[in-house]
């Protein structure tokens, strides 16, 4: 999943990037109005958390320039303000959720998770193929009665191809889905899928990841 953070104070901005992370989202991050409305009509972004004080447009513009363009991505506001005012606008003009800083880094994560649970079609909460198990929620990984320890990305990447196995998931695919709409160079992408085959494959019998060569990779029993 990839979220956009539209927040100017460098404090919180990295605060909700590192938080959000940790919980194996994909984040990019910009400081400004403009930044964030050249990001959002270009990309498709699972959730935006926006902050209403913003240089250049203000959170308000930025929301009702989206929903203007149709899109319908969670979008959960952050104000330093109380007036109540403020969030009914908010609310009113589109915004799913409203949180009223200082927040709670943990009350932000639940609701984070609470946005992009109710805009996703129900999926499974354990993968499988062969004797590869990945359990979405617990974040563990077994293969046969290994438990196979995994970074941050890695993980991100086997639950990816795991949710499309058998279908040949390009370099492209990969970059936007794990490291966002900042394009990485592709040995990098290489690079991470030749820690996680190691991983996944090298003690094993049978071998699960394949390379397309010239394409990318793809999972099958």
């Amino acid at each position: 999943m990839v979220i956009l953070i539209a927040e100017d104070e460098p404090k919180v901005a990295a605060l909700l990037k590192n938080a959000l992370e940790k919980e194996f989202y994909t984040v990019e991050l910009v400081h400004n109005g403009e930044e964030a409305m050249k990001k959002i009509s270009v990309n498709d972004y699972d959730l935006i958390i926006l902050d209403v004080m913003l240089p250049g447009r203000d959170g308000f513009q930025i929301l009702e320039e989206t929903r203007k363009m149709g899109l319908n991505v969670p979008v959960l506001m952050l104000t330093a303000k109380k007036l109540s005012e403020d969030k009914v606008k908010g609310l009113n003009i589109g915004a799913d959720d409203y949180m009223i800083k200082p927040f709670d880094i943990l009350e932000l994560l639940a609701r984070v998770k609470a946005l992009t649970r109710r805009a996703q079609t129900i999926k499974p909460n354990k993968l499988q193929i062969e004797d590869l198990v990945v359990d979405t929620l617990a974040h563990e990984i077994y293969r046969g009665d290994k438990e196979i320890n995994l970074t941050s990305k890695e993980y991100r990447i086997l639950e990816y191809l795991m949710r499309n196995q058998g279908v040949i998931c390009s370099r492209t695919m990969l970059n936007e889905h794990i490291w966002g709409f900042n394009y990485v160079k592709s040995n990098i992408i290489d690079v991470y899928m030749t820690r996680l085959r190691k991983k996944i494959d090298s003690h094993f019998d049978k071998p699960l990841i394949y390379t397309v060569y010239g394409v990318g990779y793809k999972i099958k029993a």
